[in-house]
């Protein structure tokens, strides 16, 4: 390992995610966002299309890990979290605004 600092690593990690990441992912209508490096172990928010998807965790192990750990040595592991408000049928923000996903009420979206 190398003795880069936090900002270094966090901006290759921005640069990897923009450059190669985003338009993979996007493809697909999905949106991966950067949360947090600490100690080896980078956090990304999976939208869009990404949240809940079961192929979301192949396309983070398989793909997005290996790739960040090979052009980044110091990251150990990638940990994910879905997007609470994205719902990967709509999106559209303002849909998503004028449906309530907390209503119980049956609404159909």
């Amino acid at each position: 390992m190398t003795d880069r600092s936090n900002e270094d690593i966090v901006a290759q990690i921005h640069e990897l995610l923009e450059s190669r990441v985003a338009p993979a992912v996007a493809s697909h209508g999905g949106i991966v966002n950067f949360v947090d490096y600490k100690d080896g172990i980078l956090k990304l928010q999976m939208s869009g299309s990404c949240a809940g998807c079961a192929g979301s965790t192949a396309t983070l192990k398989y793909g997005i890990e290996n790739m960040m750990k090979h052009f980044i040595p110091e990251i150990l592991a990638i940990e994910a979290e879905d997007d609470a408000i994205t719902n990967p049928y709509y999106t559209d923000r303002e849909i998503l605004e004028e449906i309530n996903l907390d209503d119980t009420d049956n609404k159909s979206l």
